[in-house]
């Protein structure tokens, strides 16, 4: 059997105080079944030293690690399609630049998928018994409003619609025509997946290290406005 390969997607915008962290920790996970890595960083035209620090640690590295970057600040969204256009696995994940998400993880997310279970595996922050920063009650309940509207018209029962972690098979997301440029990446992407036909979509428990504001969190209440916009739009039209 010919070996498999996982692609991830690292979109970035002004991380330069863990983006070496974060990339030292995808390289370090050992993958399920011998799988091997490619790390695809999308630089969305930092301002500050995010470039300098991707382009150091490649120089010291022989992981396959592959860097583009856009000329002007497009959104996380467009920063993940030129991603996936770029990508040759046979699965991809999507990384944050921060150290929200583990990325040890990725096998979690993994298995259903090798195990011939799943096509589509979303990480939840809201299940299992793996470590959570408690911070913003608002914050946590707008998710999962946002979730259960996006159920409502998907009828799926994801717990966790907004989670970075979301791994696919590659083929699925490649067919998809994404659109949404900043955070409405997450209930468009939701929303057509669960139109695929006979597509098996799984839901596993992951932890969450959040930040707050202060340390560089980005999203705002604006983004949830536009993500009630985007399920509505995405789901009827």
């Amino acid at each position: 059997m010919p070996v498999q390969l996982l692609s991830i997607i690292i979109p970035v915008f002004n991380e330069e105080k863990t983006i070496s962290t974060v990339l030292q920790r995808v390289s370090e996970v050992a993958l399920i079944e011998n799988i091997n890595k490619e790390i695809i960083i999308v630089d969305d035209a930092s301002q500050d030293n995010t470039a300098k620090e991707i382009e150091k640690y490649i120089s010291n590295t022989d992981e396959n690690i592959q860097l583009f970057s856009h000329e002007k600040n497009k959104g996380k969204g467009a920063a993940i399609q030129t991603g996936i256009n770029k990508v040759t696995g046979d699965f991809l994940i999507i990384q944050d630049a921060d150290l929200e998400y583990d990325p040890n993880e990725f096998n979690i997310l993994l298995k259903p998928v090798v195990d011939g279970h799943a096509d589509i595996v979303y990480g939840s922050r809201f299940l299992g018994g793996s470590a959570h920063r408690i911070l913003f009650f608002w914050h946590s309940l707008g998710n999962k409003f946002l979730t259960s509207l996006s159920n409502m018209f998907t009828n799926l029962n994801l717990t966790d619609m907004e989670t970075c972690y979301k791994l696919f098979k590659t083929d699925l997301v490649k067919n998809l025509k994404l659109k949404e440029k900043r955070f409405g990446f997450e209930p468009e992407i939701t929303a057509k997946i669960s139109k695929l036909k006979n597509v098996r979509i799984y839901e596993v428990g992951i932890s969450y290290y959040g930040r707050q504001f202060s340390e560089g969190k980005k999203i705002n209440w604006k983004d949830g406005i536009w993500a009630i916009i985007c399920i509505i739009k995405y789901n009827l039209f």
